[in-house]
């Protein structure tokens, strides 16, 4: 499900809201993608990325996130 308003979630560790979020990433939030029955965004659009949101469960449940430039310039990959 894609939606285009913030929704909470949380792990064991951290809740996570909008403001947060876009302090953390530097970014402004556009959307985010929430697989079925998923309590926890799969994807999380902003305004310069994509981040890919990635369960870390062992003893506790945690999330990895890691930012993909949406429009990467030739010049910056030189």
């Amino acid at each position: 499900m894609l939606i285009c308003e913030w929704k909470p979630f949380s792990t064991d560790l951290k809740m996570y809201n909008q403001d947060e979020f876009e302090k953390m990433m530097d970014d402004t939030f556009e959307a985010m993608q929430f697989e079925q029955n998923d309590e926890i965004p799969s994807i999380i659009w902003t305004k310069n990325y994509v981040c890919l949101i990635k369960k870390n469960a062992r003893i506790i449940n945690d999330i990895s996130i890691t930012k993909i430039p949406r429009n990467p310039k030739c010049s910056q990959l030189v």
